[in-house]
């Protein structure tokens, strides 16, 4: 296939029921989907190889023209087709509903997955038809599909099972593994469309009612609707928050709260590049924005739950700490290439699995660290287990042990170890919460010499980064020792409270970060040499640090441009992928991108407090307090404001 025959990343929509994901295309297309779990084997992989991925659309017959929306509030999608003799719409979900014990999750129910999708006749008499071409473990296997009745079709082929469920009919099998329907609906005519996912060996081939259909869409509606008003903020920007908040609950895996980095694997950096990762997985590094971000808009179940999901998948030793994990706490994520696909416009390869597990990232320990700060402090907890403070202190001392070695840094280098400013920053950072940490440890605060050796070691690191990190012909802070490249990760200096956003040096950061790494408003992560063949685009999480750092210095002109900047490329359905072609605002990258969507909520509640006019000295404090609100009205920020958006 040609490079031109793949939809613009862009294109998608993203539906999630918090354990199975779908993209759908601009022309109602299912073209990535992953059931039971975001990281499963896909049943449709369009969007990775036009020929071999397999797909699922229903669409008009003839000519028509799309137009789509998000149900308010809600990850439900609503496609409407115009043809020149009447209307359609489809209405997509993957059916969820409340557990009423546990407000804000899931109530699980069988099947393992289920897609639903409502064709209704708006106006006129529109031709339908149905193209069903499923391909399962990411286009290997064309599975073996028989009819048992017109209306139903069941689908085996290795550890796989599907039910197809049609009132678009008859459906018709070919040989070569497909299904297709043509019906003709009039106006006020429904046809439902329902896809049932099992593991092989337990599909129960039994109809759905048309009235079980309708309440299922019904209560997805209902759950989403009422989810979606619990957010707190009423600050600008207010509508992208709240679909980057319901971005963000479709991506946390309800069995155990664990946050995917994005819902796809391998959508390339660069088109024809090999900078194609595997991102349906949870990186310690997402911890502290999670909690923050997401407790700040008053989601603090879900931030609690993944608090939770942290300290126990990273329980043991600290020395078996990873950067990154499965969405099920899983430590093994070997990469593998599938060769048999060609990739998103031939970008190859596509890959399972993500070889950055198992690489030395220093900043890990302060990650871990500052969540689990912050987390107690959500819980308004005083004191922690001796078990808890026991492995705590072994993160600490390991991260004083550890803290002078060169590493991969925060963007996975892979072109050796290197002294990153970034995690000499999170190494400062992980002592400094060890001893916030200590007051809430009795049996550790009562370690003689723990705590003054603790503050020696966090002003040794603070005396390195200030003098090694450091250009001394700007002032500006560096990507790493001894090399007088920039990396947008250095804004962190001011976002992690380690200087004042007004100090010289975070100004001179700023200026520099504006002047060489911003490409008409989009920032790069860095542009030296990393390891590497070909190029990428602008990081949108990093155009957001940029956005937050101004925000915090008093610039909220200048911050503004840059978070409306984003928010102008996110797609028509308010998504976004990692990154963006700064000369053609091309979304790329694995899309929707958690990164990113939580980067629009830290850098809209930044720009919020500082527009507030709030009397607090910057940065504030990095960890959970409250402050009162002010003259006249509610913070800005909602509940309790979270005064830590990194």
């Amino acid at each position: 296939m040609a490079k031109t025959d793949y939809p613009p990343i862009s294109d998608y929509a993203f539906l999630s029921d918090c354990h199975s994901v779908a993209l759908v295309s601009r022309d109602a297309s299912v073209e990535w989907a992953c059931f039971h779990r975001f990281d499963g084997r896909s049943v449709f992989a369009r969007i990775l190889d036009r020929d071999r991925g397999g797909y699922f659309r229903i669409a008009p017959a003839g000519q028509c023209t799309t137009t789509r929306r998000y149900l308010p509030g809600t990850n439900v999608l609503e496609t409407r087709f115009d043809t020149a003799t009447g209307a359609v719409t489809v209405t997509d979900c993957l059916p969820v509903r409340e557990d009423l014990t546990h407000p804000g999750r899931v109530e699980r129910r069988p099947p393992d997955g289920l897609l639903l999708r409502t064709v209704r006749g708006e106006s006129g008499t529109v031709d339908v038809e149905l193209e069903f071409a499923p391909r399962f473990e990411y286009g290997m296997t064309v599975p073996y599909m028989e009819l048992t009745d017109e209306d139903l079709a069941v689908v085996t082929g290795g550890p796989d099972s599907l039910l197809l469920q049609s009132e678009l009919a008859p459906l018709k099998v070919d040989d070569l593994g497909n299904c297709t329907a043509r019906t003709t609906l009039t106006e006020g005519q429904v046809a439902h469309v329902a896809l049932t996912y099992a593991q092989a060996g337990a599909l129960t081939i039994e109809r759905h009612s048309p009235v079980d259909l309708n309440g299922r869409l019904a209560e997805t509606v209902a759950f989403w609707t009422n989810w979606a008003a619990r957010c707190t903020y009423q600050g600008a920007h207010r509508d992208a928050v709240v679909r980057s908040a319901l971005v963000l609950k479709g991506l946390i895996y309800d069995e155990t709260g664990a946050l995917a980095a994005a819902p796809t694997t391998s959508l390339p950096e660069e088109i024809g590049g090999e900078r194609n990762w595997d991102y349906r997985y949870t990186w310690l590094r997402d911890s502290a924005a999670m909690l923050g971000a997401l407790g700040a808009i008053g989601y603090l179940e879900e931030a609690e739950r993944f608090g939770d999901w942290l300290l126990r998948t990273t329980a043991g030793r600290a020395e078996d700490l990873q950067i990154m994990y499965g969405i099920g706490g899983e430590r093994l994520l070997h990469e593998v290439d599938l060769d048999h696909l060609e990739g998103y416009r031939a970008s190859r390869p596509v890959r399972v699995g993500n070889g950055a597990w198992d690489q030395f990232q220093l900043d890990t320990y302060g990650e871990l660290l500052e969540a689990t700060l912050l987390l107690l402090k959500l819980r308004g907890r005083q004191i922690i287990a001796p078990r808890g403070a026991r492995f705590l202190r072994d993160v600490v001392d390991l991260n004083i042990k550890r803290w002078q070695e060169p590493d991969e840094g925060i963007w996975e280098i892979r072109g050796g170890r290197r002294h990153f400013v970034f995690s000499k920053l999170m190494a400062w950072a992980a002592v400094d919460c060890g001893i916030s940490l200590l007051d809430m440890a009795p049996e550790l605060a009562q370690d003689p010499g723990l705590r003054e050796r603790w503050e020696q070691a966090r002003q040794e690191m603070r005396t390195t980064l200030e003098t090694k990190g450091v250009d001394p012909k700007t002032g500006a802070f560096l990507q790493a020792f001894d090399h007088d490249a920039l990396d947008a990760s250095s804004l962190q200096v001011s976002l992690r409270g380690f200087l004042p956003s007004n100090d010289p040096r975070i100004l001179a950061t700023i200026d520099r970060t504006e002047a060489e790494l911003t490409r008409n408003g989009h920032v790069y992560r860095y542009l030296a040499a990393d390891g590497l063949p070909g190029e990428e685009g602008s990081f949108v999480f990093c155009t957001l640090w940029l956005a937050s750092a101004l925000a915090r210095a008093g610039r909220t002109e200048e911050a503004e441009k840059y978070l409306s900047g984003v928010l102008d490329c996110a797609n028509d359905l308010g998504l976004l992928a990692e990154e963006i072609d700064p000369d053609t605002a091309e979304q790329l990258g694995n899309f929707p991108q958690g990164f990113s969507h939580l980067g629009v909520i830290s850098a809209a509640l930044n720009l919020a407090y500082a527009q507030s006019g709030a009397d607090a000295p910057w940065p504030p404090p990095r960890w959970a307090q409250t402050r009162t609100d002010p003259p006249g009205g509610s913070s800005p920020c909602g509940w309790a404001e979270l005064r830590a958006f990194p």
